[in-house]
This record gives structure tokens, sequence and C-alpha cells, in this order.
């Protein structure tokens, strides 16, 4: 079992409300690995969507001229958050973690919490 799939899983297993995981490279915005999601939550395709707001916050960070890395980005809809973790090690330069909780189910504080906490973890 790789090590991308471990921490998938391991994602899953520890993130109360997690219904899907992803480990993405925002460069090609394809996913590398996908554990969860439904019918309703194709991974795959919000992964390669979400490799876009990557994209553009890197961009305009750059363009205002702000300084350090992107920690993580939030979304938060109706029913769910979606949180979008880069990768900080050399190895996960231009790779990103991607989670999808549900909202009325999940702790934010917690769920980035063991986001972190993998993500130190993770070798690709």
């Amino acid at each position: 079992m790789s090590n991308v799939e471990i921490s998938l899983k391991e994602i899953m297993a520890s993130v109360e409300g997690a219904l899907g995981t992803a480990l993405v490279d925002y460069t090609s915005g394809m996913a590398l690995g996908t554990l969860g999601g439904s019918k309703d939550l194709d991974l795959s395709v919000a992964a390669a969507g979400n490799t876009d707001v990557i994209r553009a916050k890197t961009r305009t960070m750059e363009h205002l001229g702000l300084k350090g890395e992107i920690e993580d980005v939030l979304i938060t809809l109706g029913s769910q958050y979606h949180i979008l973790r880069p990768l900080k090690s050399r190895s996960g330069n231009g790779l990103f973690l991607y989670l999808v909780l549900d909202r009325a189910k999940s702790n934010l504080a917690m769920a980035r919490h063991q986001l972190k906490r993998i993500e130190a973890q993770l070798d690709v």
C-alpha cells in the first residue's frame, strides 16, 4: 500500500464527518489518489476544478507581492466544508490535499489539525 493511500485512509478514519479526500497535482489538475466521494461528489472532477482555486490564489499573492505560503483554503457551502491544503515538503511541491466534510458532523478546527498532522507524515 502506498504512502498516499495510507494517508488518505487515515484522513477518512480520523476526521469526523469526512465525505471524501484526494491528493491532487495542481499543475495538471489530476487527482493522484482519491478515497470516498459519492455519485453527487465526484472527487476527480472536484479536484480538477479546485486546482483553479489554488492557482488563482497563488497568482493573486504574486501580483500583490505577498510573502508566505498558503496554509489552506476553506470553501464553506450550506452543508459542506471543502479544505484545500497545499503540501509544504519539497517532494510535495505542486500538490495539495483536498478534504470534503459534512458540515453538520464535523469539527473544522480538528479537521484542519488532522490534515496538518497527516501532511507532515506524507511522503510523495
